[in-house]
């Protein structure tokens, strides 16, 4: 099965997801579990879990990741927001497991101004109090970004730093495809895809790579800005989504659109079928 979708919508209710995915013939997605531009969001019923859970068992979905808010910055050197933002979390962790979301992503966070082995230091203190309360079941992934201001995660061995200062973390990766251009990682074409993998791997490894986000770049190389684009019509083009499509290695990984989606999703429908078309047999 070619395990590709898009982040849809959970306005109305959160199972509604699934169906507006369905509709769209995804076979993954990715969800808000909550209103993102909230810290909390109302909690969830166990009627709203089980219908969500219902729905999903009845529908050609494979696989759903949930992504956090954005809000959250376990960075964050004021002490107020650090500890609101690992509050945050930890409910976000909760409302997956009631779900059975297994994934949940998260940009790592931005130090402020405070430095990056203070803020790398920061995220990991932070982990280690949530995964002391975090219920079992759900793995964090950490996503690559694309390295804008002061945000950290542009580099893999900063992902790695994060997760070897968390022995008792439960974590994978969500890599970025628009991410990694924009943070210098050249992965325009399928030999320098290739050379990025094996960079991850020899820094993270492979089995760590559990979802793609599969977006194209507004922005050039090393711009360092998170400007996504629709597939094959920006800076990045096409033929990474190619390569990836074809890798045996990722058959089984989800590669979830996070591009625009226009009124009433069309801008996903075309960007699915195109990359239903790349990963047709040559």
């Amino acid at each position: 099965m070619l395990l590709i979708g898009a982040h849809m919508s959970i306005a109305g209710s959160i199972d509604q997801a699934i169906a507006r995915g369905e509709a769209l013939g995804c076979t993954a997605i990715q969800i808000f579990t909550k209103n993102a531009s909230q810290w909390r969001g109302k909690p969830i019923s166990p009627a709203d879990a089980a219908a969500f859970r219902s729905a999903w068992a009845q529908s050609a979905i494979a696989e759903i990741i949930a992504h956090d808010s954005y809000l959250i910055n376990l960075a964050a050197p004021v002490e107020e927001n650090w500890r609101k933002s690992i509050e945050a979390f930890i409910d976000e962790l909760q409302r997956c497991a009631l779900l059975g979301v297994p994934y949940l992503v998260i940009h790592p966070g931005a130090h402020l101004d405070s430095g990056l082995d203070a803020g790398i230091a920061r995220i990991a203190e932070a982990f280690r109090l949530i995964f002391a309360e975090a219920p079992a079941g759900v793995t964090v992934l950490l996503e690559n970004t694309a390295g804008q201001g002061s945000y950290l995660g542009s580099r893999f061995e900063e992902l790695a730093a994060i997760m070897a200062a968390v022995p008792t973390g439960r974590f994978g990766v969500c890599f970025d495809t628009c991410h990694a251009f924009a943070a210098g990682y050249d992965i325009a074409t399928a030999e320098g895809c290739r050379k990025v993998l094996e960079e991850f791997d020899r820094v993270l490894g492979l089995p760590l790579l559990r979802v793609f986000h599969f977006n194209d770049s507004k922005k050039g190389l090393g711009c360092h800005l998170d400007r996504h684009e629709k597939i094959g019509e920006g800076a990045l083009g096409s033929e990474v989504f190619r390569t990836l499509l074809h890798d045996q290695r990722f058959q089984k990984v989800s590669k979830i659109l996070e591009t625009p989606k226009g009124e009433k999703d069309e801008l996903d429908r075309i960007n699915l079928d195109r990359l239903r078309q790349l990963a047709a047999k040559d």
